[in-house]
């Protein structure tokens, strides 16, 4: 019998890799208990990277949402892991070392156990100082390898990394093979490599399945000494997630590793479930594109966890660049045609670039390059007219150092722009700011939070954070949420008419119980406004006001918990007995 081989569960990575959002916090409440009840997996991914910035995206606290979904593995005593950018924590850009290490306190006391810490860059001087901090804080740093293919991407380049991380204090060390392109025999040296110098040091490998590689990947790592696999599970696993855990578990099995049973009945509830979190919301964010495996990754490069955002970038240009296209007499082109440029103009762009291995951000950083570079030749402009300026902080080398070496034409177009290279650490660009975001705390009246989860949530992602604290982050999810539901029915043949009768045959009107003009809101301090679709009323809330021509202003109760599904009376309109102000969609009626 050959060694134990344990599974992980990256569940809400499986999300962020298939579409837009994540699960709400209700949600993973729910799929925690049967998560542990499948009895297979020693940890389960439960936070960070984009995860926690997208609760606040659609108004929620993602602080709740880790405590909570923590909370049910820490008491099975299930490993936890996040996912941790480094130098740019758990956002696209860097981070003041002191809310970094405020991060791993945090995080700590929420329950936490493990970060995986990567670089885009595989940049030594933004890992090892979370190692340090992480330590400190009493979490498990997991040093990380962000995998890709290329003349400069060895198995020695690797190893030498790996030496430095571990020499820095690093007990366990993550093959993220981000997308799945890393051939199979290269992570088996790799892995192999390590294991001979290190064979104390936990070896995790985490691949995305895109590239129809993922399978072979895992057999060979395994072979070579890995200890833990990333996996996932129905109905979200494959395409450009991840390898299903049923099917791993029976490969290694029949290879004669140690591995754990699974319990069918937990995995199909889970799975029923997790459609059911797709038929609620998340599925209107999900390209149909992100189920399917394609080849074409592997000379793209492209990791899956961006595919999502790649595609609405293209659904986006798409209208644009056929414009573009007809203005000049020439043929127009369809999606896939330009997902097919997309892919060879990434492949064009890279080497130029330095090689910089494609994850979050600099995968995003390559990609708009190369979509802009796409616009240009189809207006007959040359290509680098628009680079932004986080791409070009990478190529001067405030990001830290690339892994190859740059395109003379981008050096002399730096030249050109007088931009000037660096090769300081990253982090000296980058002073300390915690002070700041506690005077401004102090100053909005907003509580710094359980072991100052709240203070790290601004000083994290403050433009999100705030929006989400002024209702406005939840406002537009919810108006966002009712333009994909409407979208999804006319693309099935339904006209606007049809659809509004459709939506409104499933809720209440709300009507105006005498003539008047409607006061939605009264708000000193800026316009006062209908309310958004999406808003949810309780029984004994206001819902209005009517101003009455005879001088009354009188009250209107919404006398049933609902949300707003259409708005028909503006702020200041004026209405008679019995016309429509509101559709609710009634959420106090059993299902």
């Amino acid at each position: 019998m050959k060694k134990e081989i344990k599974f992980s569960l990256v569940y809400r990575d499986m999300w962020q890799s298939s579409g837009k959002y994540q699960p709400r916090v209700d949600q993973l409440v729910r799929i925690a208990p049967l998560i542990v009840e499948m009895g297979c997996f020693a940890r389960v991914e439960t936070n960070g990277g984009a995860f926690e910035q997208v609760n606040l995206l659609y108004g929620e606290n993602p602080n709740k949402a880790v405590r909570q979904f923590t909370k049910f593995f820490n008491e099975a005593g299930i490993q936890t892991h996040m996912l941790d950018r480094g130098l740019n924590g758990l956002r696209m850009y860097p981070v003041p070392a002191d809310v970094r290490k405020l991060m791993y306190k945090v995080k700590k006391a929420q329950g936490v156990d493990i970060t995986r810490i990567f670089c885009g860059l595989n940049e030594v001087r933004n890992i090892i100082p979370s190692i340090k901090y992480a330590l400190a804080a009493g979490m498990i740093p997991q040093a990380t390898l962000c995998i890709t293919f290329s003349p400069v991407h060895t198995v020695e380049y690797y190893a030498a990394i790996a030496n430095q991380l571990i020499e820095a204090g690093a007990p366990e060390i993550c093959l993220k093979d981000m997308a799945g392109i890393g051939r199979p025999g290269m992570l088996g040296q790799l892995t192999r490599t390590i294991k001979e110098k290190h064979p104390e040091v936990i070896i995790q490998y985490h691949g995305h399945s895109g590239p129809g590689l993922s399978m072979a990947s895992i057999l060979e790592v395994c072979e070579n000494g890995a200890d833990i696999i990333d996996v996932a599970m129905e109905p979200l696993s494959w395409g450009k997630v991840h390898s299903d855990v049923i099917s791993v578990q029976a490969m290694l099995k029949d290879k004669g590793f140690q591995v754990p049973e699974i319990n069918m009945k937990a995995y199909m509830k889970a799975r029923s479930m997790t459609q059911e979190f797709i038929d609620d919301f998340l599925g209107y964010f999900m390209d149909a594109t992100n189920k399917h495996m394609s080849s074409l990754l592997l000379t793209c490069g492209l990791p899956g966890g961006m595919m999502g955002s790649m595609m609405a970038d293209l659904k986006g240009v798409h209208a644009g660049i056929n414009m573009i296209l007809r203005s000049k007499n020439k043929p127009e082109l369809t999606l896939d045609d330009l997902l097919v440029m997309l892919f060879e103009e990434v492949e064009y762009v890279w080497p130029k670039l330095g090689y910089p291995p494609l994850v979050t951000p600099f995968s995003q950083y390559v990609k708009n390059v190369a979509l802009m570079n796409i616009m240009s030749q189809v207006k007959e402009e040359p290509r680098w007219s628009m680079i932004d300026n986080n791409t070009w902080d990478m190529i001067l080398g405030k990001s830290g150092k690339l892994p190859g070496a740059l395109a003379p034409e981008i050096i002399e177009l730096a030249k050109e722009k007088g931009l000037q290279f660096t090769d300081e650490d990253p982090q000296t660009n980058f002073p300390d700011q915690l002070d700041a975001y506690r005077a401004e705390m102090k100053e909005n009246g907003w509580e710094s939070g359980e072991d100052d989860e709240e203070l790290f949530e601004l000083a994290m992602h403050d433009r999100q954070y705030r929006d989400y604290k002024s209702g406005v982050a939840k406002k537009r999810f919810e108006e966002e949420l009712q333009r994909a539901k409407d979208a999804a029915l006319a693309s099935k043949g339904f006209s606007e008419e049809e659809v509004r009768k459709f939506k409104r045959s499933k809720a209440e009107p709300i009507t105006a119980l005498e003539k008047g003009r409607v006061i939605w809101e009264i708000d000193v301090e800026s316009a006062s406004l209908a309310p958004s679709v999406g808003k949810v009323y309780n029984p004994e809330e206001t819902f209005c006001y009517i101003s009455t021509p005879w001088g009354t202003h009188d009250k209107m109760l919404a006398n049933f918990k609902g949300r707003i599904i259409e708005v028909c009376a503006k702020q200041g309109s004026i209405v008679n007995k019995g016309d429509v102000l509101a559709y609710i969609e009634r959420t106090d009626l059993a299902s």
